[in-house]
């Protein structure tokens, strides 16, 4: 009785542990049921569950692992595959069910910012999309740009800037960073008058805010006569027949300096780029910055394929614009390559071999000793003995053809070398031994490529046509050679041939006529009688065997990614002149476009920008001498004795004796007219003043 009891407590102990066996071993078997009707999830929660009531069973830990990476797999492939498709819910969501099976996988980590990425992407691109409808293209380039900084092969918005593009080189744009009011529309004539009142009448006409250096000389002087064109063009012209330069202070402010080397140091800003590269090499858009925009600071990581770029923001405008021409996927294609080797024989063999030596040999003597002189002038037919006489007919041909063929398809990359080898690996031993006393000799063993070597180099044009290289190359296995020293060599016959030719995408080409005729004749015959016809057949036997061999390569190309042409607009852009990249004003461009080739005014005067409705067009004219009255008209005269040397930016100009002052603001609508009745009413000046040339 004191005997059961220990046998039950010891029962009663271990029932816990051997429920809980039973329990892990019944979820492991429901978590491979779950995972074989592809319910992962469920599957992975029962092998936690056996997991938690045996946690040491190696069984349960390498079953739960296995279906949790198959499952994470399928979950990131399918993402990946959404997120390709622009699905950008979809994948978030399966980066999402990831999460929740392996919360620290990278890929999915990472695929959730791709996703964050894109849906950015996706806001930037209606919003450019609305500021380009909108006339906005400043606005809808920085957005672009934003967007191909991260994501250099975004297709929608390659697509938008490129349209964009297309209508810029019809209609460039002005700056950016200035306010509408620059591309006012504005007319001008001064002749001889302060640099700075020329200014100060710009800056009452269209509302912006001139700050000049304090080494810009007040007492200079300028002339400049325009009609309908731009407050930009106005300032463009001044700057730069001024010896000076500007910069952007803010929408509405502009900073003059003098166009010298310490003060573009001093007062133009720099800006940093880092360009990825995708498809070009880093070394080779650095050297295009180089030689193109003259930038000193460029910075190459060639294992990032980076380049990092400082120069002013003109520089870096256009040096995107460069690497966009060449970060571009290099052209591939696919060569369909059959190569195809006939061997033929034939070997016939007829006659009679008959023997070729026969031996005779005297009987030995009786009692065993050689034979002396004595005995063999006794030797008769008798004593003496021949060997075996055999003769063999030999009527036999044989016939063989074999055929082989390989068909290797290969993908190349544009101008790069590839190269097929289709045989053996043939050793070739050969020894060397060392000079000196004690010397010893050591064998060096290098392997030969017998076979079929085929070597190609395509290169693919803009037309969709590839011109390839091709070096082809049929080698054959020979007899073995031994020299003296023991050393193993073998004959080895090759055929090649080299060629360059230019086929269409999916054009074929045979190329034919590695021929190899060989032909054999041997015999053994009776000397004499052998050489006899028709019966000298009974006498000999003879050997004739003939073999062909021929190579034919057919091979065809298949474009897999043509030549990429850029657009006209991005293959042609203005990049300002030889001292500065900053591009001449619309109207400029404008003007220089409709203009003949040969330089000349043309006989009917081009149109001119049409102002707004909404803005009154002001001509200001400064004669050397003060005209006598004229009527009201679009311009008013301010005598250069009554212009201040040195005026004051935002206040009210100085009226001459006895005259109003007249702003663009206090200008009446009446005082405003087109074009040819300002012209209708030329000014008088005094003799000998030379009277402005009207700009048609």
């Amino acid at each position: 009785m004191m005997a059961r009891l220990p046998m039950r407590g010891l029962t009663l102990l271990l029932l816990p542990f051997l429920l809980a066996g039973c329990a892990a071993q019944r979820a492991y078997q429901e978590g491979n049921a779950l995972v074989a009707q592809d319910k992962v999830g469920a599957g992975l929660a029962k092998y936690q569950e056996a997991l938690a009531s045996d946690p040491g069973n190696p069984e349960y830990k390498a079953a739960y692992l296995r279906a949790r990476d198959g499952a994470v797999v399928r979950m990131v492939e399918a993402a990946d595959r959404a997120l390709a498709a622009g699905q950008i819910d979809v994948a978030s969501n399966e980066y999402r069910r990831v999460q929740t099976i392996d919360p620290g996988n990278d890929r999915a980590r990472a695929g959730l910012r791709q996703v964050e990425a894109d849906r950015r992407h996706a806001a930037a691109l209606i919003e450019a999309r609305a500021a380009f409808e909108k006339g906005d293209i400043d606005t809808a380039r920085d957005k672009l740009a934003a967007v191909l900084t991260e994501r250099p092969a975004h297709e929608a918005a390659r697509l938008l800037l490129l349209e964009i593009d297309e209508k810029a080189a019809a209609a460039p744009s002005g700056p950016a960073a200035l306010a509408a009011s620059y591309r006012k529309p504005i007319s001008l004539e001064f002749r001889d008058a302060p640099l700075k009142q020329v200014f100060e009448i710009i800056s009452r006409h269209s509302g912006l805010n001139f700050i000049f250096d304090k080494d810009v000389k007040a007492d200079t002087r300028t002339s400049i006569f325009l009609k309908n064109s731009t407050v930009e063009a106005a300032v463009y012209y001044l700057l730069m027949t001024n010896q000076l330069e500007r910069q952007v202070m803010d929408g509405n402010t502009i900073l003059i300096y003098p166009n010298v080397a310490a003060k573009l140091r001093e007062y133009q800003e720099m800006t940093v780029k880092t360009f990825f590269l995708a498809n070009a090499d880093a070394k080779s858009i650095a050297n295009t910055f180089k030689t193109i925009l003259k930038s000193r600071d460029v910075v190459v990581d060639e294992k990032l394929n980076l380049v990092i770029l400082r120069d002013n923001p003109e520089a870096i405008r256009i040096a995107t614009q460069l690497v966009a021409l060449q970060d571009v996927p290099e052209p591939e294609v696919m060569l369909d390559v059959e190569v195809l080797e006939i061997n033929r024989s034939s070997v016939m063999d007829l006659g009679i071999n008959w023997p070729s030596s026969l031996g005779f040999s005297p009987l030995t003597s009786f009692d065993g000793n050689v034979l002396t002189i004595d005995q063999l002038r006794g030797l008769n037919s008798s004593t003496i003995t021949t060997g075996p006489i055999s003769a063999t007919l030999n009527a036999s041909k044989t016939d063989g053809d074999t055929t082989t063929l390989a068909n290797p398809r290969i993908r190349v990359r544009n101008k790069e070398k590839a190269k097929i080898v289709i045989g053996d690996k043939i050793p070739n031993i050969s020894a060397t031994v060392s000079s000196g006393i004690g010397g010893f000799a050591s064998d060096n063993i290098t392997y030969l490529d017998v076979g079929l070597t085929l070597n190609v180099e395509p290169t693919i044009y803009l037309n969709n046509e590839v011109a390839i290289r091709i070096n082809l190359e049929v080698s054959t296995l020979g007899e073995r050679v031994e020299t003296r020293n023991g050393t193993v060599a073998y004959r080895i016959g090759s055929r090649s041939a080299t060629t360059m030719l230019q086929l269409k995408d999916g054009e074929n080409q045979v190329l034919a006529g590695l021929i190899s005729n060989e032909d054999r004749s041997s015999g053994t015959k009776v000397p004499g009688v052998g050489d006899l016809p028709i019966v000298g057949r009974l006498f000999g036997s003879q050997t004739d065997s003939n073999g062909r061999t021929e190579i034919l390569l057919s091979i065809t190309p298949r474009i897999v990614r043509a030549v990429q042409r850029p657009p006209a607009s991005a293959s042609e852009f203005g990049a300002g002149t030889e001292a500065s990249f900053r591009r001449r004003p619309d109207n400029a461009v404008r003007a220089q476009v409709l203009l003949p080739a040969t330089g000349a005014r043309p006989v009917t005067p081009a149109p001119a920008l049409a102002p707004p409705a909404t803005v009154t067009t002001t001509t200001v004219t400064t004669p050397v001498a003060p005209p006598p009255a004229q009527e009201p008209a679009t311009s008013f005269s301010v005598p250069p004795s009554a212009l201040p040397a040195t005026p004051q930016l935002g206040s009210p100009p100085s009226a001459p004796p006895g005259q109003p002052v007249t702003t663009p603001e206090s200008v009446p609508a009446s005082a405003s007219a087109s074009a040819p009745e300002a012209e209708a009413q030329p000014a008088a000046y005094p003799p000998g003043v030379t009277p402005p040339v009207p700009q048609r």
